[in-house]
């Protein structure tokens, strides 16, 4: 213990070193004019250059190929269609080559409201799709790829990049959407919101950490917010089903686990619905499905079993026992709509892309480093050496934030196989514990004027899985900020082929869902929030 408390401080003086200052906004030329869209290319703003300011009319945007094949959902989805209103485009540059856009919706459409995105995965793309559900709902938005492309691997080893990815991106494109924002419609965004899920739910506690006055509120979502010891958890769960023969595990393989689960584990929150409530509650031994002598179908070798049991353990210190990052959870091990399962992060012969790009790419700096050589002694001290202070977002002290009126919604997919869920309670909980030492106050109750955590059982990685994975966290949000309307129970909503399927209540947490004994399951009004048994 006494050894983390020193890292954590280490890493906030670090933090505290490198926090770019924030940047006053600058005076608007005479050549722009308000409410004329392609005028925004003449704004003059610190160490930027706006590349492109033009009107959009309403019907479908079709984002252009910026790549993505680097981070989770890259790919053909990136570019998909989607519908905006009639509004202003603006692109720009940042020193050295942060990408933004800023998204304005025309006239009456705007809410007055600023709601900036996040990006998922090792960034690298501008989150196109966000922004345009963002402007539909009547706020500007931005969005920006953090200083380098997709299909670009040379960044991992560039320092300042590393920061412009870190931290420093999120800042500059808050700070220059708000003067691009200033100068379109004559006045600055009456609240400002940032909404991110993944590494955009670790941005927005970097900001809250770092730049506390650039947001009223923020939704973060699965935050990678220990970003180097996840993707260490990453790399265990490659040495748990590949170094060993026989131990990888397959789709197959998976879904027998699932299976088994929840025969076992289902029905204990009083409704067997194929959904844990807490996956904490299953106390699941893999061994239960180890083959006997001669047995070859429905069980596991014992190499297998052995490499489950490493996977819910989660990585391990060989020499001092410590804890170096959660383990995943009972389950969700089995691929479900819209959520890949396990397979996400354990599918083929080499781990998970992103995990070998971080610990090989930014802390090894080697294109050939082999990712079977990582120590989970030394090498996890080598890496928190280089980024730590870069790339996590742990500080648990918001106070400033707090002081300013900020409010925090974070959320986390019980069944989430790509960020462990216990690391987003591990969070919440140190903000709880600080805020009792540095303040002599209840740390609950006081962290509880600004900040609410809400476990999705079974949802995925920000989305999909058998559960509900559908809430509306800003709307809770803004009424938060804006009305003093603390969210209490919130619902989620389940979408198949467009219909709801089933509603259920999302709860703060440590409270959670309780069936009534009575009504349909899938309807959200026959549950209650209460305290864990």
């Amino acid at each position: 213990m006494t050894e983390d408390r020193n890292r954590l401080a280490f890493a906030i003086r670090i933090a505290l070193a490198l926090t770019v200052p924030a940047v006053a906004a600058p005076a608007i030329a005479e050549s722009v004019v308000v409410g004329e869209c392609e005028s925004l290319v003449n704004l003059d703003l610190p160490g930027t250059e706006i590349t492109l300011a033009e009107r959009l009319s309403a019907g479908t945007f079709t984002p252009p190929d910026t790549g993505g094949g680097n981070r989770p959902g890259g790919g053909p989805d990136l570019r998909r269609p989607f519908e905006i209103p009639a509004m202003c485009r603006v692109a720009g540059v940042v020193e050295p080559a942060i990408r933004f856009e800023v998204w304005l919706p025309e006239g009456d459409a705007w809410n007055g409201r600023f709601q900036a995105v996040g990006g998922g995965g090792l960034a690298g793309v501008i989150s196109y799709a966000a922004m345009g559900e963002a402007v539909r709902d009547g706020y500007a938005s931005a969005s920006t790829d953090t200083g380098h492309e997709a299909s670009d691997d040379t960044w991992l080893g560039d320092r300042q990049r590393l920061i412009d990815y870190g931290y420093r991106a999120i800042h500059e494109m808050t700070v220059k959407a708000k003067a691009v924002i200033d100068a379109y419609y004559g006045r600055g965004p009456e609240y400002s919101y940032f909404n991110g899920c993944s590494t955009g739910g670790r941005q927005g506690l970097m900001e809250a950490q770092r730049f506390p006055d650039d947001y009223d509120g923020i939704v973060s979502g699965a935050p990678v917010n220990r970003f180097t010891h996840l993707h260490i958890g990453q790399l265990w769960a490659a040495h748990a089903t590949l170094k060993k023969p026989g131990a990888a595990l397959t789709s197959a393989d998976f879904e027998l686990v699932t299976a088994k689960v929840l025969e076992m584990c289902d029905a204990t929150d009083g409704v067997e619905d194929g959904i844990l409530t807490d996956p904490r509650t299953c106390d699941f031994d893999p061994a239960l499905l180890q083959c006997s002598a001669g047995q070859t179908e429905g069980c596991l070798p014992e190499p297998k079993v052995e490499a489950l049991r490493m996977i819910y353990q989660g990585p391990v210190n060989p020499r001092t026992g410590e804890q170096i990052y959660p383990g995943l959870e009972p389950g969700g091990e089995a691929a479900q709509p819209g959520n890949r399962g396990w397979a996400m992060i354990m599918d083929g012969e080499k781990p998970f892309t992103i995990s070998e790009a971080v610990i090989g790419g930014m802390a090894f700096e080697r294109e050939d480093w082999d990712w079977r050589t990582f120590d989970f002694d030394r090498d996890v001290e080598i890496v928190d050496a280089k980024l730590f202070g870069v790339l996590n977002a742990i500080d648990p002290d918001l106070r400033d934030f707090k002081a300013r009126g900020g409010k925090l919604i974070m959320y986390h997919g019980w069944s989430d196989p790509g960020v462990m869920p216990r690391q987003t309670i591990a969070y919440y909980e140190s903000l709880i514990d600080f805020a009792e030492k540095a303040t002599g106050q209840d740390g609950r109750a006081f962290t509880d004027e600004y900040v609410r955590l809400y476990m999705m059982p079974g949802m995925g990685h920000c989305r999909g899985g058998p559960g509900p994975d559908r809430a509306d966290f800003m709307k809770a949000l803004v009424a938060w900020v804006e009305e003093g309307k603390a969210p209490e129970e919130i619902v989620a909503r389940k979408v198949e082929d467009d219909e709801v399927t089933m509603t259920r209540l999302l709860c703060p947490h440590p409270q959670v869902a309780r069936y009534s004994g009575r009504g349909d399951p899938n309807d959200a009004r026959n549950f209650h929030c209460a305290l864990p048994e």
